[in-house]
C-alpha cells in the first residue's frame, strides 16, 4: 500500500509500505494493513510507524488528518518530522521547532524596532495632526 505525508512545507513521504501503526494521544493505536477498510481519523500529537520491507521509520506528527481508501493511506499535518527511531523523530521536531521559535523572537524583535522607528517618523513629520 501507499503512503503520502504531507505537510504546509510540501510532500514528506510518498512510499510504499507493508504496514503503518497510527499512534495518537487521543485516539490511542492502531494499525492499517494492506486491504484495510476506509477510515478516516486524526492525530492530535503522535506518530506513523512505518515499516517497508525490513526498514521501519517513524513520522511525529502533530494535528494531523489520517484518510486510508483503497490501499493509499494519505496524512495532512500541521508538522511532521522523521526519523529511524520515535526518539529521533521527536528530537528532530524539537530541535526544529526550538529554531523556528528563536527566528520568530528575532523577527519579532525587528517588528518592533522598525514600529518604533516608523512611530517616530510619523511624529517628526507631524502626519496625522489637524
Amino acid at each position: 500500500m501507499n503512503i503520502v505525508i504531507v505537510t504546509p512545507d510540501g510532500e514528506l513521504y510518498n512510499e510504499e509500505v507493508n504496514s503503518v501503526i497510527i499512534s495518537s494521544a487521543n485516539n490511542g493505536d492502531y494499525e492499517v494493513l494492506k486491504d484495510h477498510l476506509p477510515i478516516v481519523s486524526t492525530i492530535d500529537t503522535g506518530y506513523i510507524k512505518l515499516t517497508q520491507g525490513k526498514m521501519v521509520f517513524y513520522v511525529v506528527v502533530i494535528n494531523g488528518v489520517v484518510e486510508n481508501i483503497n490501499n493509499k493511506l494519505t496524512v495532512v499535518s500541521q508538522d511532521a518530522f522523521i526519523g529511524r527511531s520515535k526518539e529521533s523523530a521527536f528530537k528532530n521536531l524539537n530541535d526544529i521547532r526550538s529554531a523556528r521559535n528563536e527566528e520568530n523572537k528575532k523577527r519579532n524583535i525587528e517588528l518592533a524596532k522598525a514600529e518604533r522607528e516608523l512611530r517616530k517618523q510619523i511624529k517628526m513629520t507631524g502626519a496625522g495632526q489637524l
